[in-house]
């Protein structure tokens, strides 16, 4: 039901493969050329109309159901696809066009009360990219652009990353340790081939992509049949073929199990390919997995690039597939494409194919009769520019009415590791089980399929109480899930760590440090994948709930990762940006504001972030006094409290020197001096004065469980000082003021106001004996911020904003009073439900700001967990 397209006449394709995505009447071909084919009938894509079928209500996001899947045409609903998740028609197009904050953005008051910043900011950035030719950490001049096509990544934690977008394209790559390329790869796909009666019927390359290269495959997936379905870490792609009476469920399979230290560590994924014959007549179907080896771009350059098929029998279970060795320095690699074999299948492969060149070869041995060549031997190394693929097919016969099974998998080997400084060799943590010989890509894909089907048991046991449960909006279920893809796609490391290699000096009175580096290594995730440091503490405070409730054993890594860069000093001087003052990189009793660098050598140089001198910030260590608190609350581990006392110690007593009054409450110092870095904050504050309140209150909880009598009572008292000087300072009848200067945004309505107070509730303090803030005034703040924050601002649709003026417009003081931050907001949303709030007041707040930023392009250090402890907490 379509017409040949001209511009592919001359390029070898033959007409039985032609699919066009046009209105026209249906037409049957007839091929001179096309040897082994019949006559086939290619249906049409047509434009959407109006009168589709209705879709199923109430099982995925409102706007998944409704706009995002208003294009597709099908009726197929795939092979066991969830009800809940994040679902778009492959043919749908975003209507909104987003762009990456950039200067033009910046107001022009802002731009001019910043100007000494800027131009200290475009010296350092011309220093670092062309003197040092390194990539700043943050790149305000070179922004990636902002593409709504990512979907869920492959690979567990720590073993580098690959996105698949949501129409199938292998689009963004994290092999390099927290380094990202985006790049869609042509040569990354799946093909199908249906064969009746011993001839080819239909064979398509499902994307839509139309390159100018491989044109002799056959492009252009109509994709108003078909859709794409997110549920991390699983994903599944539904494609029903035009005319052919057949329907393919792709299901993507990461292992990401929680409270897992092992296979959630593989950097591997599995695709199960489920094909249903709804037709009278028995088929033959294969899928090809086709896969070049590097990225076709500077990596691959260098040439030496080679191919080798592989098998793999162990256990009674047979894998076949390719390896793809990338020996490039100073990270070689080695891909593995796979696939499983039974006994109702035939795997056979090409070792090497032009990835560059028509793709003509490759294409006629699959229409040839549904299987590849299956050369034997190693490929040649490829000469300097040359690129090099292959490909792994699977085929079965499927039955009239019949259903059937087609299992790949993807494995990637690097497992010793050099960051941008190229110091220190590291080892990733799937070496423990897998050796670090850089040989395990056959035995990762053999482990990954026959191993999926007890990883998919687990997650649907995790999941299952989430998903049942009536009480919680689909929207809920959804973003629970898909925003975890962070933890492994925040260009993730988990790091194997040697006993020898941690300071003896530093570590003497943390006597768990060894031990729990040494069972469950070491963990780093981003900021965000454009702002490049490693364990952010300040916003870690927001994002932490997830992996302490899932990986607890991470989350105690990384507080003693953050305990040790606590202990030490760096004191070489630099200039920072916002100031243009020289200080130290890193002074001894304060938390360090990140652990490093990718591009230069983390956990051995700390504190990439250059902005603003964060020893003098005042969250940093309360936020760290706090998360200690909460870690061991929910784990009970007094190992690890006892540990970490004396850290909490040091740092509080450098904090003391911010209370300049003594009146028990810390003064900010007139600049940005917290997370909020470019909202300047003066004297006592709502956030830090409010988080500084809770952090004393848990010093005092702290004291009393190591038996340290004197300091309790110490802290007891400050206490007591600082919540008289908090409420009379602060507390207007309304809400807390943002903070106490003279300037017009002191009276501001700050939607984090209550930080403190929601940390110390998901630590079972913060009521009856154990309360710092009056209930009657944290309700009442609360009420005020949905009025103001989240009602009052665009309509109520866009979650809660930071800052708002008391007669309802937003803050313009700075560049972020008037922004919305997903983090905070959930916290926001989890302290509303621990204060038990109306539950309009907590969806309509967090409904607005879940955006799902691994599908729309915003990759950001956050997840909806803490409002998922709060509901359990209060349930």
């Amino acid at each position: 039901m379509g017409t040949q397209d001209p511009g592919n006449m001359g390029t070898g394709v033959p007409a039985s493969e032609q699919i066009s995505c046009v209105k026209e009447d249906p037409q049957v071909y007839c091929p001179e050329e096309t040897v082994g084919t019949k006559d086939v009938q290619v249906t049409d894509c047509k434009s959407p109309e109006d009168n589709r079928p209705q879709k199923e209500t109430g099982c995925c996001n409102p706007e998944d159901s409704g706009q995002l899947m208003a294009s597709y045409e099908g009726k197929a609903m795939g092979y066991q696809v969830p009800p809940f998740g994040w679902r778009i028609c492959l043919a749908h197009e975003f209507t909104e066009k987003r762009k990456p904050f950039q200067a033009n953005n910046v107001s022009l008051r802002n731009m001019i009360k910043h100007i000494g910043m800027g131009l200290r900011y475009l010296q350092w950035w011309y220093r670092k990219t062309q003197v040092e030719k390194k990539t700043p950490f943050i790149d305000m001049i070179n922004s990636v652009p902002l593409r709504q096509i990512y979907g869920c990544p492959l690979g567990g934690i720590g073993g580098g990353t690959i996105t698949r977008g949501w129409r199938g394209q292998f689009c963004r790559w994290q092999l390099n340790p927290g380094m990202y390329q985006h790049r869609t790869v042509i040569a990354d796909q799946f093909t199908v081939c249906l064969r009746r009666e011993g001839q080819t019927v239909y064979q398509q390359v499902l994307s839509l992509e139309r390159p100018s290269v491989l044109r002799s495959w056959n492009w252009g997936l109509c994709g108003y049949f078909a859709f794409y379905h997110a549920l991390y870490p699983r994903a599944w792609t539904v494609y029903q073929l035009p005319g052919q009476d057949v329907t393919l469920t792709c299901r993507q399979i990461t292992p990401i199990l929680p409270h897992d230290y092992q296979d959630s560590s593989l950097p591997v994924g599995v695709f199960v390919w489920d094909v249903e014959n709804e037709g009278d007549e028995a088929l033959d179907v294969s899928i090809m997995f086709s896969m070049r080896n590097g990225l076709g771009g500077g990596d691959d350059a260098p040439g030496g690039l080679w191919n080798e098929p592989f098998c793999l029998e162990h256990g009674g279970e047979t894998v076949q597939g390719l390896l793809l060795h990338h020996p490039t320095l100073p990270n070689p690699y080695t891909m593995a494409v796979a696939a499983r074999v039974t006994a109702d299948t035939t795997v056979t492969h090409i070792t090497a194919f032009d990835p560059d060149s028509t793709g003509q070869q490759v294409w006629q041995d699959l229409l040839q009769d549904g299987q590849l060549d299956s050369p034997a031997g190693q490929s040649t190394p490829t000469q300097k520019g040359v690129g090099i693929a292959g490909a792994v097919c699977v085929s079965s016969k499927l039955r009239p009415r019949g259903q059937c099974r087609l299992e790949f998998s993807l494995a990637w080997d690097m497992p010793r590791i050099l960051f941008g400084a190229k110091g220190q060799v590291h080892y990733r943590r799937y070496t423990r089980f897998f050796g670090q010989d850089g040989d395990a890509a056959p035995a990762l894909s053999h482990y990954a399929l026959c191993r999926y089907a007890e990883w998919e048991e687990r997650i649907s046991a995790w999941q299952s109480p989430v998903l049942d449960d009536r009480s919680l909006p689909a929207w809920y279920k959804s973003a629970l899930f898909n925003e975890l893809y962070f933890l492994a796609d925040g260009g993730t490391v988990w790091l194997e760590v040697r006993e020898d290699s941690l300071p003896e000096e530093l570590g003497r009175n943390m006597c768990h440090l060894c031990p729990t580096l040494r069972d469950y290594g070491r963990f780093g995730y981003l900021e965000g994948q454009e702002y490049r440091m490693y364990n952010t503490y300040d916003v870690h405070f927001y994002a932490s709930f997830a992996l302490i409730m899932l990986w607890p054993k991470l989350e105690l890594s990384l507080q003693y990762d953050m305990a040790l860069a606590t202990l030490r000093e760096d004191l070489t001087r630099r200039q920072y940006l916002m100031s243009g003052v020289m200080a130290p990189v890193k002074r001894r009793n304060v938390i360090p504001h990140d652990i490093g660098d990718p591009d230069d050598e983390p956990w051995l140089r700390v504190n990439a972030y250059l902005i603003h001198d964060t020893a003098d910030w005042k969250d940093l260590n309360l936020k760290f006094v706090l998360q200690v608190y909460r870690d061991y609350y929910l784990t009970g581990d007094q190992n690890f409290l006892k540990d970490m006392w004396p850290v909490c110690l040091a740092v509080m007593e450098s904090e003391m020197k911010f209370d300049k009054d003594h009146d028990g409450l810390i003064e900010n110092g007139g600049y940005a001096d917290q997370t909020y870095d470019g909202w300047v904050t003066t004297g006592p504050s709502a956030y830090c004065g409010g988080l500084w309140l809770a952090a004393v209150a848990v010093m005092v909880q702290m004291a009393a469980l190591c038996g340290a009598q004197d300091i309790q009572d110490k802290f007891s008292s400050i206490l007591h000082r600082g919540q008289e000087a908090y409420e009379r300072l602060l507390w207007n009848g309304r809400y807390y003021n943002y903070d106490s200067s003279s300037q017009p945004q002191s009276r501001s309505v700050m939607s984090d106001q209550c930080a403190g107070q929601w940390f110390l509730k998901a630590c079972g303090l913060g009521e009856g004996e154990t309360e710092v803030f009056p209930t009657p005034h944290v309700v009442r703040a609360l009420q005020t911020i949905f009025e103001l924050n989240v009602q009052a601002f665009a309509g109520g649709a866009m979650g809660a904003v930071n800052g708002m003026q008391p007669h309802g417009v937003p803050d313009k003081s700075s560049v972020q009073s008037d922004e919305v931050w997903v983090g905070v907001v959930y916290g926001l949303a989890a302290t509303m439900i621990q204060e038990l709030l109306p539950s309009d007041c907590l969806w309509v707040t967090v409904t607005s700001s879940t955006s799902f930023p691994l599908l729309e392009g915003k990759d950001y250090t956050a997840s909806i967990y803490p409002v998922e402890m709060a509901i359990q907490r209060v349930s």
